[in-house]
């Protein structure tokens, strides 16, 4: 086959959908396939293959309700121009996705819409957006979805979309399943010291203040938080790290034998990170299927997570290798920034001039409890770790989700999907 994904962006570039087209793509060209992704271009990226897998970059920024800026008719023309088996667009709500969309009809190829969760749909900016998207949904040979029961399976029942079939994220077994390092030695940590792991970008909605006070809150002693991600510009990094850094000079933490690190890593160091962490803790706002819970069942380590995105699914998955954090209601104003500018950008959202994504906050009494109780029950997070790692291994492994693709690519060309 000839295949087509299209992303926002692609490795070198980090994050969730990143990871998850070069996971499919990586994988399918190791299948025999020719597999080229059409994505933005990065500055650390060099060469066009990558892994086997050809790499088309374009200058090109945004969505269609914020805007796009770019070489727009050059990307235009490649979708229309190339010739591909099949087309797999890869997220909703940028532009990889948005500019294909009005030229579905010209594209001839077999055609596939990966929504990956529809964060906007409760924003009023978006809602011409949706309006429009489901006879554009309906153009597509098929939708595929993360998730039985998020936002955008049931925007697409609701709009009578039948063409749906139900693909999970997972984990790679090359890459748990190898030998690692020992990241205590490399982060100068104990054996017995109790390392809490909470991965994921500072982009000010994944948790990290959340995970701090929860692990602040929490009685336990002689544990570390490793706060692991990179650091876009504008994100909370620099507010994540003064934080950390007032904590871990407290008279608390210094008599509790507590300590924060805010660090990146490299992918192999994640990794060993996921597999030497004793929990891990990801109070996140919004999601929509976390490929870190997948890799927590592939590392065998327990998670406590916010209820966001198909969170209590995967749990539900995994045979209760994880837990579902208690949450607070939605606060009245936007988390970060100062009072004024909080009030300010309230006042753009209820005005429609800016995004309102819903997002969930962890309680932090409710969760420090949860943390200390796991803390103290050894047994009980072995139970945890080992069945969700029976559960990835029978399902939710890369190698298998990349068959679902295949089969899913073959059935379209051959006209029995």
């Amino acid at each position: 086959m000839k295949i087509l994904h299209t992303v926002q962006s692609y490795p070198p570039a980090e994050g969730g959908m990143a990871e998850v087209t070069r996971q499919l793509s990586e994988r399918l060209v190791a299948r025999g396939h020719s597999v080229t992704v059409a994505t933005e271009k990065h500055p650390a990226r060099t060469g066009a293959c990558i892994n086997g897998v050809e790499v088309v970059s374009f200058a090109v920024s945004g969505n269609s309700v914020n805007g796009i800026e770019g070489d727009v008719a050059g990307y235009e023309r490649f979708l229309m121009e190339s010739r591909f088996d099949v087309v797999a667009n890869f997220a909703a709500q940028q532009w990889a996705t948005d500019i294909a969309l009005p030229l579905l009809s010209r594209i001839p190829s077999r055609k596939v819409f990966v929504p990956t969760g529809f964060s906007g749909l409760y924003s009023r900016r978006y809602r011409d957006y949706f309006r429009q998207l489901p006879e554009y949904m309906r153009q597509y040979d098929m939708n595929v979805f993360l998730s039985d029961c998020y936002r955008d399976i049931a925007f697409a029942r609701k709009h009578g979309i039948d063409r749906l079939v139900l693909i999970p994220n997972g984990a790679a077994a090359d890459e748990f399943m190898g030998p690692v390092e020992d990241i205590r030695l490399l982060l100068n940590l104990a054996a017995e010291n109790f390392l809490i792991l909470h991965v994921g970008s500072h982009t000010g909605v994944k948790g990290h203040k959340e995970a701090m006070e929860i692990f602040s809150r929490a009685d336990i002693r002689d544990a570390t938080l490793l706060i692991v991600g990179n650091e876009p510009d504008g994100g909370c990094g620099e507010l994540c790290r003064a934080r950390a850094e007032l904590l871990n000079g407290s008279a608390r933490f210094r008599i509790d034998g507590k300590r924060i690190i805010i660090t990146t890593l490299s992918r192999q160091h994640t990794v060993s990170a996921y597999i030497a962490a004793d929990l891990f803790l990801f109070p996140s706002n919004i999601e929509c299927s976390p490929i870190v819970l997948f890799e927590c069942m592939a590392s065998r380590t327990p998670f406590l997570v916010t209820d966001v995105g198909n969170s209590a699914e995967i749990i539900d998955w995994s045979g209760a290798a994880g837990a579902l954090l208690p949450s607070d209601p939605p606060a009245f104003l936007p988390r970060y920034g100062t009072l004024k500018s909080r009030f300010v950008e309230k006042l753009r959202i209820m005005l429609g001039l800016a995004d309102d994504f819903t997002a969930v906050r962890a309680n932090i009494p409710g969760s420090a409890a949860l943390l200390e109780s796991l803390y103290h029950d050894a047994v009980g997070r072995e139970k945890m770790a080992q069945t969700g790692f029976r559960a990835w291994q029978e399902r939710f492994t890369w190698e298998k989700i990349t068959g679902e693709y295949e089969t899913l690519y073959l059935n379209l060309i051959e006209g029995k999907a």
